[in-house]
């Protein structure tokens, strides 16, 4: 019987033990987007074998990893002081949780302690169960779209198994609303309240898969870079000069407040910022200037904030 493409289901449960399942069941389903998994990522050894004849010498695949890659809808979870269903991805990409109840939760980065989460991707009754996930993600917001996070997760390789999909419960996951003016506001960069096209946000974990001998096999997220990019309106130079800015290595915050409906409000907030080579460009005869910048720590672990309220 043929596999439908359409037929596919994620989820995801924070571990308690590294590179020990959690076991996810139908209520850790998140809703996704343009999900791919490479269900074996190995290198390739060759034997490369000297015979009294010709042709290929086996394959041996060494350091075996899943990596799955996918997107979720930049929203909150619908109920202020509840994490979003995607909560244990962002743990597991190198951010901490802090919940208040009834009233947010923020993430920010960390540098030791990471959490992992166990995934299950599930094709039409072909389940893939990765455990030892950890992995990276970025944010892309842009004017009349979803904004989205797109995640790269990688874990450790078990075998799959026919096992039938779960019953799912679809919750912690409110109706995204379009990056556009009114849903999206309070937008500032460098102390310039600009008109935005789209930003963009990028966590850049350097991530590694290890299998050491007399070790478990564990992913690392060694580093981090964080990095992005915002097109705004052309100001004047009266208005704001980003380009003495760039040029003077001048530092300052980016940030922007996404849904005005309690439990589906996330403010983005990068403190310390240090914007590249700015570059004009034509929209619709209007000319916009696009920032690059990279995100510096202050007193460490504080170049993001993603506060969910």
């Amino acid at each position: 019987m043929a596999l439908l493409t359409r037929k596919r289901l994620i989820l995801a449960k924070t571990e308690a033990t590294y590179g020990t399942s959690s076991s996810p069941a139908g209520s850790d389903a998140v809703l996704v987007r343009n999900l791919e998994i490479t269900p074996i990522q190995a290198e390739t050894v060759a034997r490369d074998l000297i015979r009294p004849y010709l042709g290929n010498s086996e394959q041996l695949l060494a350091n075996t990893r899943v990596e799955v890659t996918f997107e979720v809808e930049f929203a909150g979870s619908g109920t202020a002081g509840t994490a979003p269903r995607y909560g244990a991805l962002l743990k597991a990409c190198g951010l901490s949780e802090t919940v208040v109840a009834s009233t947010s939760v923020t993430y920010a980065p960390v540098s030791a302690s990471f959490s992992s989460c166990t995934i299950h991707v599930n094709i039409d009754g072909v389940l893939h169960p990765i455990t030892g996930c950890r992995g990276t993600f970025s944010l892309s917001a842009e004017v009349g779209a979803i904004p989205v996070l797109n995640f790269t997760m990688t874990g450790c390789y078990n075998a799959p198994t026919d096992t039938a999909a779960p019953n799912t419960t679809y919750t912690n996951q409110a109706t995204p609303v379009i990056f556009k003016a009114g849903n999206t506001t309070s937008f500032s960069i460098l102390s310039y309240s600009a008109c935005l096209q789209s930003l963009s946000f990028d966590i850049a974990n350097e991530v590694n898969y290890r299998e050491l001998v007399g070790c478990t096999k564990s992913v690392d997220i060694v580093n981090r870079a964080p990095a992005g990019e915002a097109m705004i309106e052309a100001p004047t130079i009266a208005a704001k000069d980003f380009f003495s800015i760039a040029n003077n290595d001048t530092t300052g915050s980016i940030s922007f407040q996404h849904g005005q409906t309690a439990g589906n409000i996330i403010t983005f907030t990068a403190q310390k910022i240090d914007i590249g080579n700015p570059s004009y460009s034509d929209l619709n005869g209007i000319q916009m200037l696009t920032l690059p910048y990279v995100a510096l720590p202050t007193s460490g672990n504080d170049e993001l904030s993603l506060a969910y309220t």
